[in-house]
């Protein structure tokens, strides 16, 4: 069974027109993704699987909603004990370990507010999200580098009161140890319980430049997901949902909890830590019959390399992407193989998905697809002009309904933020896109990343797409460079693959390869060859660092 006809008033449309047009929300008055889904899966299907846990050693625990609702009124009580209460701040550095589920369902019940961090904090960034959010709480991974930098930031943190890991680790509680002292029945008035529009949760998005934005999340965000899981990801009732994704990212909560959950379909975790060899989740789609999957297009190119024809994908049903352009060839050799088109869609930490080529439409390589019909989505032009004709770029900006559902409420502790994005009755993404005579939308770049050169705008995405389609490019980075003559020209910084070396002919057949591959004046005149790029902890490229080089 799954609970998405409790929110939805229809489920199934016959194409793409018809969901977009008549997709509805019940009323939401009231709504907490612990109680309304979690504790209710306990009470009707007690023994139905939420979570697939295993490691690289092994190890595999498999957790039921019975399990998990019990669980996390243990932790609830705990942390209720220790003086945390309704709006009080969490933070976890938790990995992909299945402890994450309990902290977040734990929270959310008592409503203390969760802050998901990824575990490749160092000291600097630990103590900046703790005295920023006042956080009186952290769960962490018990890896020896992970405690060592909490330490090290503990006295810079004004607030921190406890310090929890999994295991016995001399300074910290031990999570496991300590939740089970507590009952597994929780009992709240109804002043503490958390109400639809108070903070759920805060991310700190990682961004390309500046401090780390704190986006806040109330309690309807969850339901924002199930036109992530349910329409896009396409997500099996009692099914098994693979996201690649850490516990500390947006992704993690697209992909590896709310709208999978109320869709009716498990997560499978895999957890590692330290360096990820892609192969090894090739073994783990059969063993554990994955039905659907989600990674970013990096993964896919991976795996590609791989002999995908000895490995079994007959469980699969839906492949998505999303993240970075997915050039056509990845796109055609996954689906040569495995029989499966890979679906790619778009968003923000900020938001649901977007766009995406949802399960009602063919998946078209390379493009975004088409709203998600939750927002009222245009594009404006430098004009603030709403884009009217096909192949016409403009900001992608959402005009804001009331009670929106999928969309941050604002950001944490800066009003003046938050007004900009949100006071004007739309929401700018800060993102560049087209769409096609079919309504198709195409991703273009990030605003403050256009080229301008002689007189042409030029969005590095595009860009990137054709330079990824050449065998020696391995990664890849489009930036402007200063030139006298035409403003800016287009500079390409590559990262080769094994087997190539940087010479005048591979740089000249790389120009002409991008040349024939979209329109000539994109070409870049300007390639220099690297041995990294420079990216922010979660991955993404820093071209302000580029184009400071």
């Amino acid at each position: 069974m799954n609970l998405v006809s409790r929110y939805l008033e229809r489920t199934e449309f016959k194409d793409y027109e018809d969901y977009h047009a008549n997709l509805r929300y019940k009323p939401v008055e009231k709504f907490n993704f612990a109680y309304d889904v979690v504790d209710e899966y306990a009470r009707l299907c007690p023994d139905k699987k939420a979570i697939v846990w295993c490691n690289n050693h092994g190890e595999e625990r498999i957790i039921t909603f019975g399990e998990l609702s019990a669980l996390s009124n243990r932790l609830a009580n705990m942390l209720r004990a220790k003086g945390l209460k309704k709006g009080d701040f969490v933070m976890t550095m938790l990995n992909r370990r299945y402890e994450y589920y309990l902290v977040n369902v734990a929270c959310c019940k008592l409503g203390v507010v969760l802050i998901p961090a990824t575990y490749l904090l160092t000291v600097k960034d630990i103590a900046y999200r703790c005295n920023n959010a006042d956080v009186k709480a952290l769960f962490a991974i018990n890896e020896d580098e992970v405690i060592d930098y909490i330490n090290e930031a503990e006295p810079k943190c004004s607030t921190l009161r406890y310090k929890f890991t999994i295991g016995e680790r001399e300074g910290y509680l031990d999570m496991d140890t300590e939740m089970m002292k507590y009952s597994d029945v929780l009992e709240l008035t109804d002043e503490e319980r958390p109400a639809l529009h108070d903070t759920m949760m805060v991310y700190f998005t990682s961004g390309t430049t500046g401090q780390p934005k704190m986006v806040m999340h109330d309690f309807k965000y969850p339901l924002g997901h199930i036109m992530t899981a349910y329409y896009w990801q396409a997500v099996v009732d009692d099914g098994i949902h693979f996201t690649m994704a850490e516990s500390g990212w947006a992704k993690f909560s697209w992909g590896k909890i709310y709208g999978q959950w109320i869709a009716g379909s498990a997560v499978f975790c895999y957890d590692y830590y330290g360096r990820f060899t892609p192969t090894d989740i090739l073994p783990l789609l059969s063993k554990y019959k994955i039905t659907t999957f989600c990674a970013p297009p990096t993964i896919y190119r991976f795996l590609i390399r791989e002999n995908l024809d000895a490995y079994d994908f007959s469980s699969l049903v839906s492949c998505t992407t999303a993240g970075e352009a997915l050039n056509a060839e990845v796109f055609r050799m996954f689906k040569e193989h495995t029989g499966l088109e890979i679906r790619e869609g778009f968003g923000q930490t900020e938001s649901a998905v977007i766009l995406a080529n949802f399960r009602y439409s063919k998946g078209i390589p390379g493009s975004c697809g088409k709203p998600d019909p939750i927002y009222d989505l245009i594009l404006l032009d430098d004009n603030d002009e709403i884009v009217t004709t096909p192949d016409t770029e403009g900001e992608i900006v959402i005009r804001l309904k009331k009670d929106q559902i999928g969309l941050l409420v604002g950001y944490y502790k800066d009003p003046e933020r938050t007004e900009n994005a949100l006071g004007t009755g739309y929401y700018h993404t800060g993102d560049l896109a087209v769409f096609d005579k079919d309504g198709t939308y195409w991703f273009v770049g990030r605003k403050d990343d256009i080229i301008k050169s002689s007189g042409y705008r030029i969005g590095p995405f595009e860009v990137e797409s054709a330079l990824m389609e050449h065998p020696a490019v391995l990664e890849c980075a489009i930036t402007g460079a200063p030139d006298p003559i035409r403003g800016q020209v287009v500079k390409a910084t590559i990262i080769l693959n094994k087997g190539y070396t940087p010479s005048p002919e591979l740089t000249k057949d790389i120009q002409n390869h991008v040349k024939h591959a979209t329109a000539p004046y994109k070409y870049p005149r300007i390639v220099e060859y690297v041995t990294e790029l420079p990216k922010t902890i979660s991955g993404k490229i820093k071209r302000k660092d580029i184009r400071r080089s």
